[in-house]
């Protein structure tokens, strides 16, 4: 299983899927397999008539399901998330993010929208079902800067946040796969027993 990083942005390029990418790479370097999921890709008619038949839907649908864990990056408009990434969110099923881990990135204008991740985006994403919603990473455009020469330059609060959130997620998956082997390892003894038994 991997973690999918949902590039929820409808603009290419985007400082929410550079944000994104930024996230991607560091869980990488922690040995974390990622998938990319860019929702401006999906076919716009079957995504707006939620068409889970559709391939190229039902695939990307199932890409979210099978992951162990979500980045979900947005941008913030008008005090809310994107459009298109609340399109998708709305194909998943009620449980459609049970038992993931999701780390919530926004990226905006100004600081003055900075509770959409709490107000606006954690609440859809809690009715999903995941087994926690981290923190999260809001930053404005100012603290997120692309340079054709240079690449990407983010300020050193948001580095820092990064390099939390990223240790906090790392975390998370780790304590679930202990638990996950504690639990297969109870169950194994448990079968034992009962066949002891007979």
């Amino acid at each position: 299983m991997s973690i999918v990083l949902l590039s929820g942005s409808p603009s290419s390029p985007s400082r929410s899927a550079r944000l994104l990418d930024l996230v991607g790479r560091r869980l990488n370097d922690r040995g974390h397999d990622t998938e990319l999921l860019t929702l401006r890709d999906l076919p716009a008619q079957p995504l707006l008539r939620a068409d889970t038949h559709d391939r190229v839907i039902a695939e990307a649908v199932d890409k979210v399901a099978r992951s162990k864990a979500l980045v979900v990056a947005t941008p913030v408009y008008k005090a809310a998330y994107s459009g298109l990434l609340k399109t998708f969110l709305d194909l998943l099923t009620q449980d459609g993010l049970l038992g993931k881990v999701v780390l919530p990135l926004a990226t905006a204008g100004s600081p003055a929208h900075v509770l959409a991740l709490d107000y606006a985006l954690r609440p859809v994403l809690q009715s999903l079902g995941p087994s926690h919603i981290l923190g999260g990473v809001y930053a404005t455009d100012r603290q997120i800067r692309w340079d054709e020469s240079t690449g990407l330059s983010v300020d050193e609060d948001i580095e820092w946040r990064i390099s939390l959130a990223v240790d906090q997620l790392d975390e998370s998956l780790h304590l679930r796969a202990h638990s996950d082997r504690l639990r297969k390892a109870n169950a194994d003894a448990s079968g034992l027993l009962a066949a002891q038994r007979c």
